[in-house]
């Protein structure tokens, strides 16, 4: 059975605010931990009124306080944003308070608009930098050598775990060459899905924290009873797309029965083209999707995004597709 985890966008919605959003997510990954959800991620995004993750290490903490055991981490933290020692200060801090609960995930987009991207003090250049910022982080974490002039207090010595995140095959060749876990992020960017995850398989190179390869797929899913309410519930979704290609980038919007009669031609075959990877339907399709995913790219873990509108029906939809994940592999009777 492949692992499952979730990572939740923190969706202010145009029934909630930024501390419903909030403590929603904290509700989902309790129920996430009943289910056997493996870990809950939340990821860095800048001047996005409808996603309240921005203060990445704030947002674990609540979550992770209202949890027993189940990882929690980012995924990622934009590292050019930020000097690794701060980073290193926050999730030595977390590990501290949750130990052996808190993963770090890395990437080097920006999170944001260019407009924004100024407004964080972060030099173009910045990702330029970002194989050796990892290496920096890496060692804020390990253990105080003598001699050591800068410490990234209380981070030393808590090993705090470090996934690369991808949705291009730099991120895989560099995950491979540090012997770092890797998640590619198909449920936005599947295109270079599968050479990435060859690449990565191909080069990798065992390290002190993980022998053999481990690859995390994102992928959209929405599970309901029936086909057509799920195909609903995944047009809030569609139209979060619809309004990126708009510039309109707002509140998550309910639901609706005529997804055509929103988006344009062109809207419509960009947003498809980025929701390539989306799983929709039944249990039993919902199973069937896995399947056929897991088939075909030896995913370790998936890493499940299900952007419903109304936190009951998302719930309901995580808990399905939870029970599809237990059976998926299993032979149809």
């Amino acid at each position: 059975m492949t692992a499952l985890s979730i990572l939740d966008l923190v969706r202010v919605t145009e029934a909630t605010d930024a501390r419903g959003a909030l403590d929603n997510a904290r509700d989902l990954a309790a129920h996430a931990e009943g289910w056997g959800y493996r870990r809950f991620w939340v990821a860095e995004h800048h001047n996005m009124p409808g996603i309240a993750s921005a203060a990445t290490s704030l947002v674990i903490a609540h979550i992770a306080a209202g949890t027993q055991h189940i990882r929690v981490g980012a995924g990622g933290i934009m590292l050019p944003n930020h000097a690794p020692i701060i980073i290193a200060e926050q999730f030595g801090t977390l590990a501290r308070l949750f130990p052996g609960r808190i993963d770090l995930g890395l990437g080097r987009a920006p999170g944001t608009d260019q407009v924004t991207v100024q407004a964080l003090r972060r030099t173009l250049g910045g990702s330029d930098n970002f194989p050796q910022d990892v290496l920096e982080l890496q060692a804020y974490f390990a253990a105080v050598v003598p001699g050591q002039r800068v410490q990234a207090v209380p981070a030393a010595g808590t090993d705090v775990p470090l996934w690369i995140l991808g949705s291009s095959t730099y991120g895989a060749q560099l995950a491979a060459a540090l012997g770092l876990p890797y998640a590619f992020a198909s449920h936005f960017a599947p295109d270079q899905l599968i050479p990435a995850l060859e690449i990565y398989r191909e080069r990798f190179k065992p390290s002190a924290q993980l022998a053999r390869p481990h690859a995390m797929v994102g992928v959209n899913i929405i599970a309901a009873d029936t086909e057509r309410e799920a195909r609903r519930l995944a047009t809030t979704q569609q139209m979060s797309f619809a309004n990126i290609f708009r510039g309109a980038r707002g509140l998550s919007r309910p639901p609706i029965d005529d997804i055509e009669s929103y988006w344009s031609p062109m809207e419509k075959a960009q947003a498809m083209q980025m929701l390539a990877r989306t799983i929709i339907g039944t249990p039993d399709s919902v199973r069937a999707g896995i399947d056929a995913l897991v088939t075909e790219t030896g995913a370790d873990e998936l890493m499940v995004v299900s952007d419903v509108f109304d936190h009951e029906a998302r719930l309901h939809s995580y808990r399905l597709i939870a029970e599809a994940g237990r059976d998926s592999g299993d032979p149809k009777p």
